[in-house]
């Protein structure tokens, strides 16, 4: 069975904004709050969990 690549993200930031990325390529939208950055990549991993069971 092969096995799924692991979605590892983390926030950028560029200037005065931040965003999520991921080790699958996804990138967030730009957010001037970190914490709504954080909140994308949290999302991105969910949904992917989630398709995966």
């Amino acid at each position: 069975m092969a096995q799924q690549q692991e979605h590892r993200t983390a926030t950028v930031e560029q200037g005065r904004f931040c965003l999520a990325r991921c080790t699958c390529g996804w990138r967030g939208p730009a957010r001037r709050a970190r914490s709504l950055a954080r909140t994308d990549a949290d999302g991105h991993a969910r949904e992917h969990e989630a398709a995966g069971r």
